[in-house]
């Protein structure tokens, strides 16, 4: 699941609304191809799903009390599925249930989003002004390397299911009064201070996006397709990951362990472990789990070793060489 927060599309988010409401209306303007049919898709709030552009736009730029010329009037959130993710809702739902469970979930984000200030009164999406648009296809642009390579022209439709979700919100509540913004990470003072700033914090909030999809769909995530992996992968220390690499191994060899270890990676991103093996022995009744899959034979493997058991190899050889080397 990707979610990210930006400006806007067009660059700029400091003026009218106007220009990235026009260009997420592209796919309206478009022509539309054989079997498609010519319905547009209308832009919805979590009430209303049959919101006219002008209406978005009048909206947005209307909300700006109290809000200077170089301050943010609104932000683009865009909601991107995994194609794992779309194969499972469709597959559950059918095409065009999909697109209406995909703008569900969108309204329950927008929850999480409001939530995320910690700010008396914006407790969830109807305390917000924000407008959704379903986009059902992406397209090539100079920057992709297969136009960059000449596999692909600029504006060609990418392949396979692209469906997204890309959300105007704007920088003041509903009430015109509080001004919210995700760009505000500073932790501020003291615990008062920071809830008065309404302090944003980005990582919770896509976390808590990937979380939803998988407890309102029943979507059985891969300890590597998390944001917690991708995160500890990227900017995790060396023993986090080799901590994370050894549950992604009991995962390889066992996916009846993936439940188990999705819970420890949680752990591991935390950096509540010092080692592997303090992650075995504080987890409690589920260390017993861990160790006997780990060191369980893989079906069809032959005498091929455990985790565990490869890594002690490994620690031995490591402290034998650096032993050599000090002799020298």
């Amino acid at each position: 699941m990707y979610i990210n927060i930006t400006k806007s599309e067009t660059g700029d988010n400091k003026g009218s609304s106007g220009a990235l409401v026009h260009y997420l209306e592209k796919e309206n303007r478009m022509q539309p191809e054989k079997g498609m049919g010519n319905e547009p898709e209308r832009w919805f709030n979590g009430t209303d799903n049959d919101i006219k552009p002008h209406k978005v736009r009048m909206g947005i730029d209307r909300n700006v009390a109290k809000l200077g010329r170089e301050d943010s009037k609104f932000f683009l959130i865009n909601i991107s599925p995994s194609q794992k993710e779309l194969a499972h809702l469709v597959s559950r739902y059918g095409e065009d249930g999909a697109r209406e469970k995909l703008k569900e979930f969108a309204a329950r984000v927008m929850d999480e989003y409001a939530r995320n200030f910690k700010r008396p009164g914006i407790d969830s999406h109807k305390d917000l002004l924000w407008f959704g648009k379903l986009e059902n296809h992406r397209y090539y642009n100079h920057n992709d390397k297969e136009v960059k390579s000449g596999l692909k022209r600029k504006g060609e439709r990418k392949e396979g299911r692209q469906m997204h979700i890309q959300i105007i919100v704007s920088r003041k509540d509903i009430t015109n009064k509080i001004k919210l913004s995700p760009q505000n990470t500073s932790r501020g003072k003291n615990k008062a201070h920071s809830q008065k700033l309404g302090q944003f914090d980005r990582t919770a909030f896509k976390q808590s996006g990937e979380t939803l999809f998988d407890e309102l769909f029943d979507f059985e995530r891969n300890l590597k397709d998390s944001l917690q992996y991708a995160n500890t992968m990227k900017n995790g220390t060396a023993r986090q990951k080799a901590q994370m690499h050894t549950l992604t191994e009991l995962t390889r060899r066992h996916p009846q362990g993936q439940p188990l270890a999705m819970e420890l990676a949680h752990d591991v991103a935390q950096g509540m472990f010092e080692s592997v093996g303090e992650m075995l022995t504080t987890t409690g009744s589920m260390a017993a789990d861990l160790l006997g899959l780990l060191m369980a034979p893989v079906e069809g493997a032959g005498e091929q070793q455990s985790p565990i058991e490869e890594e002690e190899k490994r620690r031995k050889r490591k402290k034998k060489a650096q032993s050599r080397g000090i002799r020298r």
